[in-house]
């Protein structure tokens, strides 16, 4: 299992390559990735910030969905610091005997690490305005 938050550019199929295994039928990717526009508004790009606690409460949260799904592997990893249009800012990849499972789990992940783990985004615009999305 690995759960991480980087500064540094996240490559999904390096985790699916991670999660891998012989034994499993299923392995199920997802990338997050920053698109170029919200609510009818031109993204210039996105900006994300995290809480020291952000990568134990991830590693905590992966440890839950491995024992909840029955999963052979998972890896998941947040982005923070400034991404472009086309950056991946969260990339997940799980593998188990079952497909069901994998699709399950890869989408309970997403889930659970959007609401829980405290990692904030700024949404900067084409015509120079801001907003925080999802932030206290």
């Amino acid at each position: 299992m690995t759960a991480d938050v980087t500064d540094r550019p996240i490559d999904a199929e390096a985790l699916a390559r991670l999660v891998a295994r012989d034994h499993a039928g299923a392995l199920v990717t997802f990338a997050g990735v920053v698109r170029d526009h919200d609510h009818g508004s031109s993204v210039d790009h996105l900006e994300y910030s995290a809480h020291p606690s952000a990568a134990a409460l991830m590693r905590q949260i992966a440890e839950e969905v491995v024992v909840d799904f029955d999963l052979d592997a998972l890896a998941v990893t947040h982005r923070v610091g400034r991404l472009e249009v086309g950056d991946c800012a969260l990339a997940a990849a799980v593998s188990s005997a079952h497909r069901a499972e994998a699709f399950a789990a890869t989408a309970a992940l997403v889930d659970r690490v959007k609401q829980r783990v405290p990692v904030w985004k700024r949404q900067v615009f084409a015509d120079g305005t801001s907003q925080w999305v999802n932030s206290p």
